[in-house]
This record gives C-alpha cells, sequence and structure tokens, in this order.
C-alpha cells in the first residue's frame, strides 16, 4: 500500500488497497462513462463517514470530458485500473464543492430534482448564496473547508450510449430530444395501466426540464417556455397519483405548479380530487369553485363533482354515528 503523489496534481495522495486488472483504460474526452464505488470519509482519528455508495444501492457514473463539478474525482478514477480499489487523500484545494456534490447526489438518491433551488449561478455562488444544504454534516464542510479523504472502486469503463444517462450527463439539446419521448412512453404506460411506471417517466421529464430551466435567466422568454412545458408533465404525474391512490403528493405537486401558474383549471381539479378523497371537504370545495370560475363550460361537472363530495359526506357523518 505504497503512498504516493499523482503527478501534475499537488495536494492530492493515493494508496492502493487492492490492484486492478489489465492495463489503464484509454480516455478520449467526452467518450467514456466511469461506474465506481467511493466512500467520503472526514480525515480525523475516527476516520468518519459522510457517504457511501453501497449504502445508498448503487454506484455512481461520470461521464469524462463534461466538466464533473468536482474535477478532481475524475482525474483520481482516470489514475485506476478496472477492478482496483484506491484511498486517496485530497487538500481542501480540491474538496471545496464537494457539499454541493454531495447533496445533489443525496437528493438524487431520494428521487428529487439536484437542482430544485438553485439560482442561476456558478455552483460556488449557489454555495455562498444558501446558508445550508439541508444536511447538517454538509453544512459543517461549507463552514469549515477541509481535506477528504475518497475510498473508489473503478467497476466498468465504457460507451456512455451504454448506460442510462443521468441529466447531469446530456448536453441541453439531448435533453430537450429526450423530453417528448419520456412523454410519449409515460402515455402508452397510461393507456397499459401501468399508473407507477408512467409517473416514473413524467418526473424524470420534469427533472430534466428543470435542470434546463435552472441555467436559463427567471423571466427570460426561454424561462417562461421552458415553465409552460413542465406544467402537462406534471399534470399527467398527478393524474397517475390519482391512479395510486397518492394523495398527498397529488396536493404537494398541484400546490407547488399553482404557485407559479394560478389560472391552471386542471391542476385545481386534480387537487380538489385530491382533497375529497383524504375528506378536506373544505379544501375540495373551494377548489372545485375555482373550476368552474376558471372554466364556465366544466360548471356542470363541478356540481356534480359538489353534489358527491355532500353525500359522501352524508354517507361518512352517518356511518360515524
Amino acid at each position: 500500500m505504497e503512498e504516493t503523489y499523482l503527478l501534475k496534481h499537488p495536494g492530492v495522495k493515493k494508496k492502493i488497497l487492492a490492484g486492478g486488472r489489465g492495463t489503464l483504460p484509454h480516455f478520449p474526452p467526452g467518450t467514456k462513462v466511469l461506474v465506481f464505488h467511493f466512500q467520503t470519509l472526514l480525515d480525523d482519528f475516527e476516520r468518519t463517514v459522510i457517504d457511501d455508495s453501497r449504502q445508498v444501492g448503487q454506484p455512481a457514473e461520470i461521464f469524462v470530458g463534461k466538466m464533473f463539478k468536482l474535477e478532481v474525482w475524475e482525474t483520481l478514477l482516470m489514475s485506476m485500473r478496472i477492478g482496483e480499489v484506491a484511498e486517496f487523500w485530497c487538500d481542501d484545494i480540491h474538496t471545496g464543492l464537494y457539499p454541493i456534490v454531495s447533496k445533489g447526489m443525496r437528493l438524487i438518491a431520494e428521487g428529487k430534482d439536484p437542482l430544485e433551488g438553485q439560482r442561476h449561478m456558478c455552483g460556488m455562488g449557489n454555495l455562498f448564496h444558501y446558508h445550508s444544504t439541508g444536511f447538517s454534516d454538509l453544512d459543517e464542510l461549507m463552514k469549515n473547508p477541509q481535506p477528504l479523504i475518497f475510498i473508489m472502486e473503478l467497476l466498468q469503463v465504457g460507451d456512455p450510449m451504454s448506460y442510462h444517462r443521468e441529466s447531469w450527463m446530456m448536453e441541453k439539446d439531448e435533453k430537450l430530444t429526450t423530453v417528448p419521448l419520456l412523454h410519449m412512453q409515460g402515455n402508452a404506460l397510461v393507456r397499459q395501466r401501468q399508473f407507477r411506471e408512467a409517473a416514473s417517466k413524467y418526473k424524470e421529464a420534469v427533472l430534466l426540464l428543470k435542470t434546463v430551466q435552472s441555467r436559463e435567466m427567471p423571466g427570460d422568454v426561454d424561462y417562461i417556455s421552458l415553465g409552460r412545458m413542465i406544467v402537462p408533465l406534471q399534470l399527467n404525474y398527478c393524474q397517475c397519483l390519482l391512479e395510486l391512490e397518492e394523495y398527498y403528493e397529488v396536493v404537494e405537486v398541484t400546490t407547488e405548479l399553482l404557485h407559479k401558474h394560478k389560472d391552471c383549471v386542471k391542476a385545481y381539479y386534480k387537487r380538489a380530487k385530491a382533497h375529497a378523497a383524504v375528506w378536506n371537504e373544505k379544501e375540495a370545495r373551494q377548489d372545485f369553485n375555482m373550476v368552474a370560475q376558471l372554466d364556465i363550460t366544466l360548471a356542470s361537472l363541478v356540481r356534480k363533482e359538489l353534489k358527491l363530495l355532500s353525500e359522501r359526506r352524508k354517507c361518512h357523518c352517518f356511518a360515524g354515528n
């Protein structure tokens, strides 16, 4: 386990814990995906573990040449053979952006948008603009940048087209081309009544559009246009959730949507249906009435829904007695 400095990279030390196989892979820029497991540790007496990809249940991926935020990771991995396990000590000059990278990976693992809430600015700008990442250990790293230890195992090096591409791997045009394909796939799954799978497609499309939108200036034509593209996908996603009886998430998503699009009739209707399903009668009536106000042609539908709501309340009260 000889300790060495990586050539041309001061502030980085490497220990090979388990030798890999073959020769070092060749890495033409932008042509390879590195698939790897990693642990991130503090350089303290306990070697406190911050992140562990094996606990998440899936390896991480880097698309070589795509300017991954934590640039040193690309350097570390390109020094490894396939199957190799190595420990890297990195000075704080290389680890300042780790809290942002870690936050994004944690949100992705939770199925959330890794860029949600970020302003239109560089990664370091976002780091200083927000006082909290939402994770106490990462907040501490933001306040006190320090050296970190990365233990990495390089699993695969391959053609990027052979992998499911995460949104941060794609160029803008590729993301915009992928969105309608996901939309069509979602629609096809709905016709087959595979609502959970369809919801996943719609959600993935929304995340791609939000990623593109985060690079535009709020209020600009492109920013507004992308926001409008997101609306039907979110509505389709909510319809799937209604079918899956996940009513509280419907309320959450439609409320977020209505905050940006206050006249979205379908969002009010879907939120009303969700409120009605969980016995939020007052909220359901308010939303149904908004539907009728915004679109007079739906007045008869609203009357039927309100009548049904009253009948359900009577039955519920009778059953309670």
